[in-house]
């Protein structure tokens, strides 16, 4: 058995859980034989992709549906709330408008991720990062552009194909977004919004963060005024 099975069987075993796969390389533990169904890369391909290497915890396997080489070319990340609003909505897609050139990173999530990825199908392509198997469209609202991206556009996880959805995979899956996007846009955020942990991790990675400002007291947008007052770059114009 070569690594490469060795690792994609330890990510079966374990459902994609990053430390118990650790611990498992570590003993060197004993895995089985796996129906293996989805795609995928490891940490030793060609295909990693570089900033996937410079995080603290990078993945050992990445599973895949779509044009896998959308991975290394240029990418811009994009976050925002999953409650939208008109004005978050409206810079999103001016944003993807602006970087034709470049492949959109988001996390399929409904709200801002959605309309990242709606609109760089239009005008691009577009990467979605999951934090589940493949065998989950979620959330629901998303099987249309879900159906889509796995043909067309690329969709990856670090999860293989039978892990359901758990609240702490969205989380750490962010690291990845942060990374793949040579910068990161926040297009909407709260002051509780999930955003701020990609934040976190584009800044720990030394990735630009543009954030779009928003008018006193709008509720919506107070994340973002935060982020802008802690230093972010301030998105004054769409380049």
């Amino acid at each position: 058995m070569d690594i490469r099975d060795y690792l994609v069987r330890c990510a079966y075993k374990h459902n994609g859980d990053y430390n118990k796969i650790c611990k498992a390389i570590i003993n060197k533990e004993k895995v089985g034989n796996y129906n293996i169904v989805d795609k995928y890369i490891t940490f030793f391909d060609e295909k990693y992709p570089i900033e996937f290497k410079k995080l603290r915890y990078p993945p050992w396997v990445i599973f895949y549906k779509g044009d896998i080489n959308l991975i290394n070319k240029k990418c811009i990340s994009i976050v925002g709330s999953r409650n939208a609003c008109n004005y978050g909505i409206k810079v999103t897609k001016e944003i993807v408008k602006a970087n034709k050139d470049k492949v959109i990173v988001s996390g399929l999530a409904k709200g801002i991720d959605r309309v990242a990825h709606v609109e760089a199908i239009k005008h691009t392509k577009t990467i979605g990062i999951i934090g589940s198997g493949f065998s989950v469209k979620y959330p629901y609202c998303n099987r249309d552009i879900y159906d889509i991206m796995e043909n067309e556009h690329l969709i990856i996880s670090e999860y293989p194909y039978h892990t359901k959805v758990q609240r702490h995979h969205f989380p750490f899956r962010n690291r990845l977004i942060a990374s793949l996007g040579e910068c990161l846009f926040v297009s909407q955020a709260t002051l509780k919004s999930g955003t701020m942990l990609t934040v976190n991790e584009a800044i720990n990675l030394s990735k630009d963060v543009w954030v779009a400002p928003y008018p006193l007291f709008m509720e919506e947008g107070k994340g973002c005024n935060l982020l802008i007052s802690q230093g972010a770059n301030i998105l004054s114009d769409i380049f």
